[in-house]
């Protein structure tokens, strides 16, 4: 039981320039420390305090986890998590 979680570009250095990663189904908290425990140094890319950083944004088969149950969101076996970075600009 996996889901497929997107890897951005700017943190492919940490996943040996894979851009998905296949992780056990669960809670977004729960695949983040496994993401970890696979390629260490990813969480605290996303993670601050233990609450996901302000500028970046999951989303579990395109629904912004934000809108759901935060971390606690379950990704089912066969979801697509994507990490992307906010970009700001002007």
């Amino acid at each position: 039981m996996s889901v497929s979680v997107r890897i951005p570009s700017q943190l492919r250095q940490l996943t040996s320039n894979e851009s998905i990663v296949e992780i056990d189904s669960g809670p977004v908290g729960g695949i983040i420390m496994e993401l970890e425990n696979k390629h260490p140094g990813i969480a605290e890319r996303l993670l601050d305090a233990g609450e996901l950083r302000r500028f970046i944004n999951i989303y579990v088969d395109g629904d912004d986890i934000r809108f759901a149950d935060g971390l606690q969101t379950i990704a089912k076996d066969g979801s697509e998590v994507s990490i992307v970075p906010a970009v700001a600009g002007g």
